[in-house]
């Protein structure tokens, strides 16, 4: 059957692989409410930066598999790499279930890191694959929910389990399922390289463009250097919440169900909200979605510092999910809409690079703070750089003008970091023409 551009039209593998993602999700969450009291109790760690060794090491391979995986991805096959993050999985609730010292929860998140990065990366490229440029926003919604729901789902399972029956080894019994059928679901993934051929085919030559570099991606383009700083900062301070939010809770007394609860809600508001955010992003301007969510974030954790009721940080954790739903399949989308369609595995392994980047710095950032500074301290910090995040996407951040093809200019704009607001408008054109295909209207995919 000749490939079509489409959710309705692939809606038989796009859900299938919506379940695969879930899946992906389920895995961490399975870490999300237990490691860090396990850290504790089990193995008598104190120091906050030896309890958040675990997030660094599993950010610093995830980033490094997300960068590799664009390229894999085209050498290998999505499917291939897919399959190949889940054989790297399958060990991890097994080291966990079994680890006699914390060496082997290290050695766990290594192998988790890779499975996510492989794993989830593949899911996201093949989705926007198979739906074309004009359903990216709505595609990286369905995709991060059922992740983000998977992860709320069984952050709490694994917090009510450690609350009934202990913190091992029933948890982790959860593991080993999600492991099992992550890959056997995942054999069933069809590849999606004909549809990659046809959306090329179909791009008009003059949105072709030059090859994006590296800095462009990192930092050099006004957009994509936005979207990646701010994809580095929101990670930074889920890797915070992940790590210290469960000891600050701790601390209050709450209970191991408590802190599932507030554990899960966090993820669970920011896989629902994805919901809407993601076709919102394909409708709205991106910068603006991006802005108001990395705001919000910033404006939450500050406002724990000055909490001690349980029922207001439960509401400030929704807050904060809702805060990451506006932005994270807005990251996606856009890195998908700026980036030419032959660059688009590469860019978004950059942009993943960075963003699970985050999860390394923050561990580290926030375990130096904790241990010298306090706990607050440490929150601080976070929300602080995140509010700051936030400034950088309103000052640097353009919107996309409606143009027609023929007329979009050169590129020779896109280095300024200081613009008119007639420079922006030149730049959105000049953007266009290095990689746009879909959509012209103001901030749509």
């Amino acid at each position: 059957m000749a490939p079509r551009l489409g959710l309705r039209e692939n809606w038989r593998q796009f859900t299938l692989l919506i379940l695969v993602n879930a899946f992906v999700g389920g895995m961490v969450g399975l870490e999300r409410t237990i490691l860090p009291r396990l850290a504790e109790q089990e193995f008598h760690l104190v120091a906050r930066s030896a309890i958040l060794s675990f997030i660094v090491v599993f950010g610093l391979t995830k980033a490094a598999a997300n960068y590799y995986a664009g390229a894999w991805a085209e050498r290998l096959g999505r499917k291939n790499l897919l399959v190949l993050g889940w054989v790297i999985g399958l060990p991890v609730p097994l080291l966990l279930l079994w680890a006699p010292s914390w060496s082997w929860v290290i050695a766990a998140n290594v192998l988790l890191g890779l499975n996510q990065g492989l794993a989830w990366s593949s899911t996201v490229v093949m989705k926007i694959d198979l739906v074309g440029p004009r359903q990216r926003g709505l595609a990286m919604g369905l995709n991060e929910s059922a992740g983000y729901l998977a992860v709320a789902a069984t952050a709490f399972a694994s917090g009510w389990l450690a609350t009934e029956y202990g913190l091992r080894p029933y948890p982790f019994y959860l593991g080993i399922a999600l492991a099992a059928l992550g890959l056997l679901s995942s054999l069933f993934v069809r590849d999606t390289h004909a549809h990659v051929a046809l959306e090329a085919a179909q791009t008009p030559a003059g949105l072709a463009g030059p090859p994006l570099s590296f800095c462009d991606i990192t930092w050099r383009h006004p957009n994509l250097g936005s979207v990646t700083q701010a994809g580095l900062v929101n990670n930074l301070n889920d890797g915070m919440v992940w790590g210290l939010l469960p000891l600050l809770l701790a601390s209050k007394g709450y209970t191991l169900t408590q802190i599932g609860t507030v554990a899960a809600v966090y993820p669970a508001v920011w896989g629902v909200g994805q919901l809407v955010t993601g076709p919102l992003s394909d409708r709205l301007c991106k910068k603006d979605l991006l802005f108001w969510g990395m705001l919000l974030q910033g404006a939450v954790l500050l406002a724990m510092l000055f909490i001690s009721s349980y029922p207001v940080f439960v509401l400030l954790a929704g807050l904060l999910g809702a805060g990451t739903a506006l932005v994270y399949p807005t990251f996606l989308a856009a890195i998908a809409e700026y980036a030419p369609t032959a660059q688009r595995a590469r860019s978004l392994g950059i942009f993943r690079l960075w963003r699970d980047a985050g999860y390394a710095v923050g561990a580290l950032l926030t375990g130096v703070l904790a241990d010298t500074l306090g706990l607050p301290a440490a929150l601080g910090a976070i929300g602080g750089l995140t509010g700051l995040s936030a400034l950088v996407i309103r000052r640097r951040m353009y919107c996309l003008p409606e143009v027609e093809p023929s007329t979009v200019p050169t590129r020779s704009c896109l280095r300024p970091t200081s613009l008119t607001l007639f420079s922006r408008f030149r730049c959105g054109f000049s953007f266009l023409a290095d990689g746009v295909s879909g959509h012209f209207r103001v901030g749509s995919s």
